[in-house]
């Protein structure tokens, strides 16, 4: 008989008036057939550039080394009393409140002054909080005796960062969208890929950190055991991120659009 043809029947016997002649029948086997090596083809290329890839992200180095004695999750600190920069924005409380009328918030200017208003500008950029509330109140203070303002008690400033827009950690490479993002004071690596826009083609496993340091001394580079704080909830590198911290996601090759469509075959 041939090949794709089954006779017809009708509970086992030939149908009446039909005899045993057969009646051809399609059959999907020759379809299916063409449907997989169609298939074939560019699965077999997406391997291929799968294994191309792979092989490029191999060659890529490991920078860093690991340093347990920096702070880390489950082991965090404090950040560095804070330094007032360009941007910030203060809240600057005065005692007593009939001295002149300073703006609640105030924000430091690119030139690094602060408007107390009638009393004029003051430069505050570089100064610890501390130090700032004292350069104040020794302005308000003169201003005061210039005008012939009595004052029911010395004066008295309190100085709070009300938003910080000067301290910034960064997400650098090939493997992510570069971006900067706001320290918090508790920002660790994890968090900070969480938080970042990682492409297909991030080499996690070879992340490192680059903090930043004066002219003249040598780099510091951590790296990082990405599978470590992944799969086994190792704390040891994942470092607490400080201001100017450089966070560097490598990246192979970007997969291509059959890869993309089929997916990689890692």
């Amino acid at each position: 008989m041939p090949c794709g043809v089954e006779p017809f029947t009708h509970g086992g016997f030939p149908k009446e008036g039909m005899g045993a002649m057969p009646v051809a029948r399609p059959t999907n086997y020759g379809q299916g057939t063409r449907r997989a090596f169609l298939l074939a083809g560019p699965l077999a290329f997406a391997g291929g550039c799968t294994l191309r890839r792979r092989q490029a992200e191999r060659k890529v180095k490991q920078l860093g080394y690991v340093d347990t004695d920096q702070h880390r999750e489950m082991a965090l600190t404090a950040h560095p009393t804070h330094v007032i920069e360009p941007s910030d924005t203060l809240e600057i409380r005065v005692r007593p409140d009939s001295i002149v009328a300073i703006p609640l918030d105030s924000v430091v200017a690119a030139d690094g002054t602060v408007d107390l208003s009638f009393a004029g500008r003051l430069y505050l950029a570089g100064m610890p909080l501390d130090e700032a509330e004292a350069i104040v109140a020794q302005r308000l203070t003169e201003y005061a005796e210039v005008h012939k303002i009595k004052l029911s008690e010395p004066v008295h400033v309190v100085i709070r960062p009300e938003e910080i827009k000067s301290k910034y950690y960064y997400v650098l490479g090939r493997g992510v969208t570069q971006a900067k993002f706001p320290t918090t004071g508790r920002d660790t690596v994890l968090e900070a890929i969480l938080a970042a826009q990682v492409k297909s083609n991030a080499i996690l496993e070879k992340s490192y950190v680059v903090r930043p340091h004066p002219m003249g001394l040598p780099d510091k580079i951590l790296a990082i055991d990405w599978v470590g704080i992944r799969d086994r909830g190792d704390v040891t590198t994942n470092y607490q991120l400080f201001p100017g911290d450089r966070l560097v996601i490598p990246g192979g090759p970007e997969p291509g659009l059959i890869e993309t469509l089929f997916g990689s075959l890692r």
